[in-house]
């Protein structure tokens, strides 16, 4: 039998706080490696990954000299010596948690330590004191030439970052990060244009008007800034919104007809596959593009259903063709959501429409 995969707050267990105490010794003589690991490890297997890596950011604190430059340049020695991407980040939320008062010298710090793991979380802090001055940093940073800089002044600068405060100035207005935006529209990296489009899907959520008319100004003949545009318009797609269909070329109805939908099997347990699988007949006589979703309609516990979208295929048809797609999907239960037995609907979306559906029912135990 296959062994559990280990919890993900197990990043920070003992071991690894041995690690952490005997590379921070290693770069300075007066680390106290023993009250580190007693003000680390204390209640270790009751705390949350998060609440963890505070821990450990607060240990350090406690055993560091109080000068922070001085505290600064010891965890710069640390940051490459750490064996893990994500316990580096321990060192901006050190930042985060002791650096406000030495505004221009901790964003430099964050900006040194973002090649490393990531800063976005550090960063955000500082936005939320005083948006204009660490903003301004941020545009400074969309010129870097390292790609983890860049993206972090667009990931940093995310209304809606998981696992983060939201960012309420930048939810009520998003215009003064949209400059950042701009400079990275264009962006050779990948990593770089994925946060950018994630944090255009954040203002899709509070400011969708605002964001289609900025988007509207955006050329897509750079198939790069074209990616951007078609992932950042993701929700609004996902809701059938016309504008935002017509921004990726998927604007007008769907000159289809539904040939087959089917969903296999028609019952099933939790822990069981789904197969949708649809055949669309082009009726149009010149290609054209489809953006293909489907929507389940979850039961609740209360018994009534919510709909979720799921991206598909977004693709062009040519003229008078046939197109067979199938998907596979697991019912099975997420921290995000939980499932309940009942009779779940499918509905089949081309260009924001509902072209069909078809039902499975989710068995109970």
């Amino acid at each position: 039998m296959t062994e559990p995969a280990p919890a993900l707050k197990e990043i920070f267990n003992a071991e690894r706080l041995r690690h952490i105490a005997e590379q921070t010794a290693a770069v300075h003589a007066g680390f106290d490696r023993r009250r580190f690991l007693r003000l680390a490890g204390q209640d270790l297997d009751a705390l949350s990954l998060m609440q963890r890596l505070r821990r450990v950011s607060q240990a350090l604190h406690a055993c560091l000299p109080d000068d922070y430059p001085r505290a600064l340049e010891i965890l710069q020695a640390l940051a490459p010596r750490l064996n893990h991407r994500f316990v580096t980040l321990v060192l901006p939320d050190y930042v985060a948690c002791h650096g406000l008062h030495d505004f221009d010298l901790s964003m430099q710090a964050l900006r040194f330590f973002t090649p490393f793991g990531t800063s976005e979380y550090g960063v955000r802090p500082f936005l939320r004191q005083d948006l204009p001055r660490a903003l301004a940093h941020l545009h400074a940073w969309t010129q870097d030439d390292d790609e983890h800089v860049r993206r972090l002044a667009s990931e940093g600068a995310r209304p809606r970052l998981p696992w983060s405060f939201h960012l309420d100035a930048l939810r009520r207005d998003p215009a003064p990060a949209a400059q950042i935006l701009e400079r990275l529209k264009t962006d050779e990296s990948l990593y770089v244009r994925k946060s950018v489009a994630n944090h255009l899907n954040d203002i899709a959520k509070d400011n969708p008007e605002w964001l289609l008319q900025r988007l509207q100004g955006w050329s897509t003949q750079d198939p790069r800034t074209a990616w951007i545009v078609r992932h950042g318009l993701r929700t609004l797609i996902k809701r059938g919104e016309r504008r935002a269909l017509a921004l990726v070329g998927a604007g007008e109805p769907a000159q289809v007809r539904l040939q087959a939908l089917a969903v296999q099997p028609g019952r099933l347990k939790l822990g069981g596959r789904i197969a949708l699988s649809l055949t669309l007949v082009s009726t149009c006589s010149r290609p054209q593009r489809l953006v293909i979703d489907y929507a389940i309609h979850y039961v609740k516990r209360d018994g009534t259903a919510a709909p979720k979208v799921f991206k598909l295929k977004t693709l062009e048809l040519p003229a008078g063709a046939t197109l067979t797609l199938t998907r596979t999907q697991r019912m099975q239960d997420f921290s995000t959501r939980r499932h309940h037995p009942g009779r779940h609907a499918i509905d089949l979306l081309v260009n924001g429409e509902r072209l069909g559906g078809c039902e499975f029912t989710l068995l109970a135990g």
